[in-house]
């Protein structure tokens, strides 16, 4: 996202700067998942509707994702030190307020100022990455933040079950934000010290907010009815979604103007003229929409349903997400030969063991599901890590260096909107059927159902891009785009791991 360049002398303490950048991103990660096992703990204890816990989850990762691009936009021009320094005190403070949230309104408010505040923390760690490494050192400063992505995703739920079966149920929702403050703290200040002062080397121009306002309005007004589906009764919500539709309309039409005119866009919608960056982003944002709902799902439905402890619970999604590490690491060696086939093959992989899940909520006994849905939860994290890096890899390859950083943006935007609106479409089947019908193995299969049928999607909008891809091979030219030579190939690292 930033056209900064490596200084000449590179500062001897970069590796301890980036224990910093890995501290801010890991906590700032951590809270997309450990509030899923938490979610029955603020219902007894705080009294949070079913609609409160949609928020809770989906409003972190909707504010997070609509503040990535104009904060990295904020990082280009006024310099990533201090947009970093602030988004992570901004957290910090967040994570605080939330743990002592009085009510579920106000909860709910500080969760959307902290998925904000780690929005902008995000892409000032990839920027300062960049500013601070270049080469191979680059490469693999990326590659270690990777590895802290994903180990941060998949101790959440672990470390939320931990925390709640330590403090008790009542209160333990409470320690699950607080958990952040040494962290948030202790990395504040190593900032302060270490984090190297370079330049903005963005042009100062002007701030899009009218861009960021109906962007977030329209997806918040687009999400407000799906969220609120018990909590509104009639039809008369649905007259939302046309109303969304217009504000949604309206920002393209804005963007256009910007570009027009010279303007800096909120969103660099050129890229949108490359057909298989349009497709990557649209099987990204469907599938983070359907995948990321499961653990929100499944959290709710052993604990509420089964009666499963927080630790319990937690414990049963560690085969989905170390299937997904090592899916993952697959997926970066076999994208280079057999290309989107792989993400086909990963799709495939996550609906087999969705479905698999389904079966066993019909077929096991109550408190045995854990054991009888390991197999499945293994396929589908296989899946997982077969899908999410290598379609990042693919869409970017036809993207022009110059312009890596804001599809990477944009893609990363993608997944988090896709995330939010996912929780709020499933949780409103979820949550439906239960007020309706009391029957949580019916809900639970339904909401699993509805999720497999998004990835569907995603897996229809990926064998389309492989037909695009086999009319129109590849560019050959070194240099050429993000995946182009050698010389390139730190832009293509520099927006994977944020994917």
């Amino acid at each position: 996202m930033s056209t900064e360049q490596t200084p000449t002398a590179p500062d001897e303490r970069r590796w301890k700067a980036l224990g910093v950048c890995l501290a801010a991103g890991f906590i700032s990660l951590l809270d997309t998942s450990i509030v899923n096992v938490a979610l029955p703990s603020l219902e007894r204890g705080l009294g949070a509707s079913e609609a409160t816990q949609s928020w809770v989850v989906s409003g972190y990762a909707l504010t997070f994702g609509l503040a990535l691009v104009p904060a990295g936009r904020l990082g280009d021009m006024r310099g990533r030190r201090q947009a970093f320094l602030f988004g992570l005190a901004l957290f910090t403070v967040a994570s605080l307020a939330c743990g002592l949230a009085a009510s579920p309104v106000w909860l709910v408010v500080f969760r959307l100022i902290q998925g904000t505040a780690a929005g902008i923390v995000a892409p000032q760690t990839s920027g300062l990455i960049q500013q601070m490494f270049s080469g191979a050192e680059r490469a693999k400063a990326f590659g270690v933040l990777g590895t802290v992505i994903g180990v941060s995703t998949a101790a959440g739920p672990l470390a939320g079950g931990l925390l709640i079966d330590a403090v008790g149920t009542d209160d333990g929702w409470r320690w699950v934000f607080f958990v952040n403050l040494p962290i948030g703290v202790a990395a504040f200040v190593a900032g302060l010290r270490l984090l190297p002062r370079l330049p903005a080397m963005g042009r100062h121009e002007e701030f899009d907010l009218f861009g960021v306002l109906l962007l977030g309005s329209g997806v918040f007004v687009l999400m407000l009815p799906l969220v609120q589906e018990q909590q509104w009764p009639g039809r008369e919500k649905w007259a939302l979604v046309p109303v969304a539709l217009v504000l949604l309309g309206a920002f393209w039409a804005w963007e256009k103007r910007q570009g027009r005119l010279g303007r800096a866009p909120l969103v660099d919608l050129g890229l949108f003229s490359l057909r298989s960056f349009t497709l990557g982003a649209l099987i990204s944002l469907t599938y983070f929409a359907g995948f990321t709902t499961v653990f929100f799902l499944y959290a709710l439905y052993l604990q509420n349903g089964l009666g499963y402890s927080a630790l319990a619970s937690g414990l049963t999604v560690l085969p989905f997400a170390a299937a997904s590490a090592v899916g993952a690491a697959a997926g970066g060696r076999l994208v280079v030969r057999f290309g989107r086939k792989v993400v086909i093959l990963g799709l495939g992989g996550v609906a087999v063991g969705l479905l698999g899940v389904m079966a066993a909520v019909e077929l096991v006994p109550g408190r045995n599901l854990g054991w009888a849905s390991a197999l499945p939860l293994l396929v589908g994290g296989i899946g997982s890590g077969l899908t999410v890096s290598p379609n990042t890899t693919l869409t970017l390859t036809r993207v022009p260096v110059h312009r890596a950083g804001a599809a990477g943006g944009v893609l990363q935007t993608g997944q988090r909107v896709g995330s939010a609106a996912g929780i709020a479409v499933v949780g409103s089947v979820y949550f439906a059927h239960l007020a309706n019908h009391g029957r949580t193995d019916t809900a639970m299969q339904l909401g699993l159902l509805s999720a497999v049928g998004i990835i569907v999607v995603a897996l229809v909008l990926a064998v389309a891009d492989l037909r695009e891809r086999q009319v129109r091979p590849e560019p050959e030219k070194a240099g050429e785009t993000v995946g182009g030579g050698p010389g390139e190939g730190g832009a293509e690292k520099a927006v994977r791991p944020g994917a």
